[in-house]
């Protein structure tokens, strides 16, 4: 017995007896035409697969909220640090390198300013930013907890607190541009 009563169809101008004729036709066109792409697609040279566009990073030089200094992060272990790179003037009213002199360890005072790590301990969060960590303010000589948001690939928001969020301030700071000329580089020649 047929399917359908043995009723002959008309499909796009073709007589069939049955739909199971029907589909193992089909399957049979979809067999080839697969066939056909992979014999195709062997006679065409291979292709670089598309090469993914880089993400934002935290690493690099930023300039401070200030355009003062500029501190390069860059990866301390499983952890962020910073330190200062450059310095729009780098020296004192004498001509003498910045040093950190109201820095509350009396060891480290008379460090010079540039090369000085600024951020330190910085620990990857959950969300992608980096938090948990220090950052230390040689103008007043004071530490403070901070965090670290990407907000752009060229801004980068800082949040200092001591303790709690609740008690904050936030700054942006502005990606600087590789050839800026390096304090820290200077002072090792």
């Amino acid at each position: 017995m047929r399917p359908f009563g043995g009723a002959v169809m008309r499909v796009r101008g073709m007589h069939t007896r049955s739909l199971p004729a029907l589909a193992a036709g089909l399957a049979a066109v979809a067999v080839n035409a697969v066939l056909c792409a992979s014999a195709y697609a062997q006679t065409k040279s291979p292709t670089p697969p598309p090469v993914a566009p880089s993400l934002p990073t935290y690493e690099g030089v930023w300039y401070d909220d200030t355009g003062q200094g500029a501190v390069e992060i860059a990866p301390c272990g499983d952890r962020l640090c910073g330190r200062i790179v450059w310095l729009r003037s780098p020296t004192d009213a004498a001509g003498r390198p910045l040093v950190d002199d109201l820095n509350p360890d009396p060891a480290r005072r008379g460090q010079p300013i540039c090369g000085l790590y600024v951020i330190g301990e910085l620990k990857r969060q959950r969300d992608g930013s980096w938090d948990q960590g220090w950052i230390y303010d040689p103008k007043v000589g004071k530490a403070y907890d901070v965090e670290l948001r990407l907000r752009a690939a060229d801004t980068l928001q800082v949040t200092g607190y001591l303790g709690v969020k609740f008690l904050s301030e936030t700054l942006i700071w502005k990606r600087a541009p590789d050839n800026l000329k390096r304090c820290d580089i200077q002072a090792r020649l």
